[in-house]
């Protein structure tokens, strides 16, 4: 959960994106110049990012205007698993862990907006049972938790 720990972001950052390059080769999937540029904004801290404020960073970078441009790039970065939807902000977050399969669980601090993405089988396995049990087919899953990190726990 590095968005709430002190690390080497800069490293955080070369880390998913060689990700990004190397699962793109490996799958035959284009990483375009637009497509790393949005994934380079959404890890420019841990904090969620609307399509909206993506769009506008693009703008002023001259990529242009129309809402597709972000979209799409989106799009791309959450279908590959570079990136996450968080629903309850209706924001992005880059993915902590691109080169692995897995059902994320998020930590939204409501004070910051730092999100930390955690992995979690135990939770996944009982998912799944339940999932079973309910003879319920799902399609897409994440758990949010919002509340405090510990660094706005002390300065509450």
């Amino acid at each position: 959960m590095r968005a709430f720990l002190n690390h080497d972001h800069n490293q955080c950052c070369e880390a998913a994106i060689a990700a990004a390059e190397a699962k793109c080769e490996a799958s035959g999937l284009r990483l375009t110049d637009i497509r790393r540029r949005v994934l380079e904004i959404l890890l420019e801290n841990h904090k969620a990012i609307g399509a909206y404020e993506v769009l506008a960073r693009l703008q002023e970078e001259g990529y242009g205007s129309h809402p597709p441009v972000a979209y799409r790039a989106l799009e791309f970065l959450v279908v590959n698993g570079f990136a996450h939807k968080l629903e309850k902000a209706n924001a992005f977050i880059a993915c902590s862990a691109p080169e692995q399969g897995h059902n994320p669980i998020f930590f939204i601090c409501r004070c910051c907006r730092s999100v930390a993405e955690a992995h979690s089988n135990s939770i996944a396995n009982a998912l799944k049972k339940t999932v079973e049990e309910a003879s319920f087919r799902v399609e897409t899953a994440a758990v949010e938790l919002e509340g405090l990190c510990s660094a706005c726990e002390m300065d509450v």
